[in-house]
């Protein structure tokens, strides 16, 4: 019994260690479409063949830097494969990750609903 327990345990620790082992690797593409790109999180699929690899851009446009990545992919699961020592490593799909986006634009409401409430408490 105790084997399924530590499966999805398993599942995470690779997860993670690719979401670590890409965040290095994206930094040796020599692509001029790509810019500040943060790698927030990875989902390996149960039998390891597949992983939704979100990312965020700081700087650059997000369709071009998904485009970059997407071509990118074999050469950074090569690299995946030379740093993991798991028998499967998965084909990577890149997604863009709009949850700093929205984060950002939720921030900016709030910031805006703060100053029309002080801006009316003050008349």
């Amino acid at each position: 019994m105790p084997k399924k327990s530590s499966k999805p345990n398993r599942s995470y620790q690779v997860a993670d260690q690719i979401q670590r082992d890409l965040s290095e690797l994206v930094r040796e593409i020599k692509d001029p479409r790509l810019g500040m790109v943060t790698i927030s999180a990875v989902d390996v699929t149960p039998d390891y063949a597949h992983a939704k690899v979100s990312f965020s851009v700081l700087v650059g446009d997000a369709q071009e830097c998904e485009v970059a990545l997407n071509s990118a992919a074999g050469f950074l699961r090569n690299g995946l494969f030379k740093r993991l020592h798991i028998h499967t490593v998965p084909t990577l799909h890149f997604q863009f990750d709009r949850t700093t986006e929205r984060a950002a634009d939720m921030n900016a409401l709030i910031a805006r609903a703060v100053a029309s409430r002080s801006k009316d408490s003050d008349e």
